[in-house]
């Protein structure tokens, strides 16, 4: 027996034995992990991709199932540890990527990971056409509010007169507030979480993948390097306690009174709207009439 012939062998072994554990709804977390992330020690993608991975234990779909597209960033390097379909893509540019395997493929759960630059700089008009069209999309936005590979750059998401590369005496430009960005653009479900907020993280990936239309998840990120260290944030524990301190659930930022809303932002489900026409299946009934002859 030849090395392909073995090799061929087991793959059809691995398909059917994801076959089993589909029909016995028995994927775990670890079925959707793929190699050894490396990432900065403290970096909170490790909290994400932990996350991810339970998120989508839940949903229950075979890795084939699933598409991950991924830009160009720390965010993105993600994508190659999933054992999923997955296209690490070029900067600023995963969404087009994404809006053109779910248009080929519409039953695949697609969800694109992106960095706040790479999201709303590089590609935010992708980003506001992608809401626009409310395309079956789960976008999820790591914010680390800064370009964290490139050389620690300013993004559309640091905040007003933090410190950066290219900002050395501090951010002069307001930062973007992306639930509002999108809401406006035409999401259809909005939500914003942080990686200490690992479990309610998890529940709002499980929230945005089931949802039919446009699905941006924002989640507040640490970078202990390059934004930590220029904005004397300490280290990832006192990163990740300044957002257990500053993030509040929506139940309660509703009944916060305004002066005590100051440095502080909402975490949860900020915006959903049910019913509104799915591009895909706009698109599909396009196609249907124009062949039609109507």
């Amino acid at each position: 027996m030849t090395s392909h012939q073995l090799s061929t062998i087991n793959y059809q072994l691995s398909i059917i034995n994801y076959q089993l554990k589909k029909i016995m709804c028995e994927y775990t977390a670890k079925d959707y992990k793929k190699g050894q992330p490396r990432w900065c020690p403290g970096c909170g993608d490790h909290f994400f991709l932990a996350s991810l991975h339970k998120a989508m234990a839940e949903i229950g779909k075979a890795p084939w199932e699933n598409a991950v597209i991924s830009g160009i960033g720390c965010s993105s390097r993600a994508s190659g540890y999933l054992d999923f379909n997955t296209v690490h893509s070029a900067h600023g540019r995963a969404i087009p990527v994404a809006t053109g395997v779910k248009l080929a493929e519409p039953k695949l759960n697609v969800i694109v990971l992106t960095g706040d630059g790479d999201a709303t700089a590089i590609g935010g008009n992708h980003f506001i056409h992608a809401c626009r069209r409310n395309i079956d999309l789960t976008v999820v936005v790591y914010n680390n509010s800064i370009y964290g590979m490139t050389g620690g750059q300013y993004s559309p998401m640091t905040p007003y007169h933090s410190k950066a590369t290219t900002a050395p005496y501090g951010m002069i430009e307001p930062d973007f507030n992306l639930a509002e960005l999108a809401k406006a653009a035409g999401a259809t479900f909005v939500a914003r979480c942080t990686t200490f907020h690992a479990q309610m993280l998890s529940d709002l990936i499980v929230k945005g993948i089931q949802h039919k239309g446009f699905s941006l998840i924002e989640a507040v990120s640490a970078c202990p390097i390059s934004f930590g260290r220029q904005n004397k944030r300490g280290g990832p524990a006192e990163m990740m306690m300044w957002q257990r301190d500053h993030a509040v659930p929506v139940a309660a930022w509703d009944k916060l009174p305004e002066e005590k809303r100051e440095g502080k932002f909402p975490i949860g489900v900020l915006y959903q709207v049910e019913g509104r026409k799915e591009y895909t299946e706009a698109y599909d009934e396009l196609i249907a009439m124009a062949q039609g002859g109507k």
